[in-house]
């Protein structure tokens, strides 16, 4: 299990990665794992995530961002201040979390640490991808555990605010790196299909970076449930 200055380490890491491949990186270029955004709309999608992350955790209300005038700089400025209102704030501290995961929208400030991690590493692979480059060089165990919240944060909490309905296929994943497994859908479910491959190929097709015909993956059961389910609003 990753701790919290583990999720704060690897934070820091993931955003300093994230502001040198931008500066390297034309705005207007697109980013295709992300429908019709460019660089610049990704830029401005996580520098605005961090700062209303930092908001959250504060339990304040999110102050809108000015238009950037250097994007590198601005995505630089939030993530040092979602690090520095983390570090002030420390694990134990309750402050907002996301809706649909608490009867009252409150929760331990360490649930940002895990949560921006994931965030960060996820839109990194975009824009390491979108100027051609090979997916971010991180532990198994970091994309194992993008999986696991995937599966027991992310997918409840879209059924808990009726984004999506519920997987009615049994669905078994199995990171062959790691030999971590996991489950989404009914236990009893007629329908039936097992994906296993790396753990960073699992949280590319969950999180809708890679499809499920992937070479990558080893698809056994009903294919056709299976590309069904990811079709479905699983994450945000």
């Amino acid at each position: 299990m990753l701790t919290t200055d583990d999720y704060f380490v690897t934070l820091g890491e993931l955003q300093s990665e994230f502001a040198d491949v931008l500066s390297r990186a034309d705005p207007d270029l697109p980013v295709p794992s992300c429908g019709d955004w460019s660089v610049g709309d990704l830029v401005d999608h996580l520098a605005g995530i961090h700062h209303w992350a930092a908001a959250m955790a504060l339990d304040e209300d999110e102050e809108p961002l000015p238009v950037p005038l250097d994007l590198v700089a601005t995505y630089q400025a939030q993530a040092a201040g979602l690090r520095e209102t983390l570090t002030t704030l420390g694990p134990e501290a309750t402050g907002r979390i996301l809706s649909g995961l608490s009867e009252d929208g409150r929760g331990p400030v360490s649930f940002w640490f895990r949560r921006q991690v994931h965030e960060t590493l996820i839109h990194l692979w975009d824009i390491r991808t979108a100027l051609g480059r090979t997916a971010p060089e991180v532990p198994e165990e970091l994309w194992a555990d993008t999986v696991d919240e995937v599966v027991t944060v992310m997918y409840p909490r879209q059924i808990a605010l009726k984004r999506t309905r519920k997987v009615v296929t049994r669905i078994e994943i199995t990171a062959s790196d790691v030999d971590r497994s996991w489950a989404i859908g009914m236990p009893n479910a007629v329908q039936k299909v097992a994906v296993s491959g790396s753990a960073r190929d699992l949280a590319l097709l969950l999180w809708g970076r890679l499809s499920p015909q992937s070479s990558s993956l080893v698809v056994t059961g009903d294919a056709g449930a299976l590309a069904d389910a990811l079709t479905r609003a699983i994450v945000p």
